[in-house]
């Protein structure tokens, strides 16, 4: 048996996302990163928004103007379930962190769950803003 030098030993490359095949733990943890980039970006809306009140009514005429556009609705629409989506994602997170649902099946069925909850979620709070509008 020869012993190859540690320096003529090829080194391991680094296994690429083309190696592994798709799951949907990982579309749900790429989505969580995704969506709170757009909670920031709706959080800036949302301050543009409120500044534009203090600044005077034609400053606050433009931003009504474009978030009341059928762009802007679509953006909160976004924010919204972006937001629903994070709380919900942390709720799960906290019960991994006390051992709930660490299982195969139950990573599976709980990220289906929090799928399902963040949507109704936002299709609830969006049901009664139009009912109160």
């Amino acid at each position: 048996m020869t012993s190859v030098a540690p320096s003529a030993r090829p080194r391991p490359m680094s296994p690429h996302l083309s190696v592994y095949r798709m799951q949907f733990t990982m579309v749900m943890s790429g989505f969580h990163r995704i969506t709170g980039v757009g909670l920031v970006i709706g959080t800036l809306m949302f301050a543009w928004w409120i500044i534009a009140a203090g600044a005077g009514p034609e400053y606050f005429d433009v931003a009504q103007g474009f978030i009341g556009s059928w762009f802007g609705i679509l953006l909160l629409l976004g924010w919204s379930f972006a937001l629903f989506y994070h709380l919900c994602n942390g709720v799960r997170h906290m019960l991994w962190d006390i051992g709930i649902g660490l299982e195969i099946d139950g990573i599976k069925t709980g990220g289906v769950i929090m799928l399902a909850t963040a949507s109704a979620l936002t299709l609830v709070s969006w049901i009664i803003a139009i009912a109160s509008w």
